[in-house]
């Protein structure tokens, strides 16, 4: 059997998921505003949006485990922290 997370792996990651979903949204919303909404330039905003619900999905599922998995200390907010919660994405310079 494979290890699982523990409860603060499950927040940490929770937190990071949460902050590039921001950003990808963010990103997603930039590209919408300097590109047509559709053609072949809304590729790249479309394939953003596909990148988040991705995201949402795999919190979702990993929420579920989390549950599952540490029943007395599992909450909602673990996967779904509010912003001051969330890890904040920064480009290189």
């Amino acid at each position: 059997m494979k290890p699982r997370l523990t409860h603060d792996e499950h927040v940490e990651l929770g937190r990071t998921l949460a902050g590039i979903r921001d950003e990808l949204t963010h990103r997603r919303t930039q590209l919408r505003t300097a590109y047509p909404k559709t053609g072949p330039e809304a590729a790249p905003a479309r394939a953003l949006e596909n990148a988040v619900q991705a995201i949402d999905a795999a919190r979702q599922a990993l929420e579920d485990l989390h549950f599952h998995e540490h029943p007395r200390t599992a909450q909602t907010h673990t996967y779904w922290p509010t912003p001051e919660h969330r890890a904040r994405i920064t480009p290189a310079n």
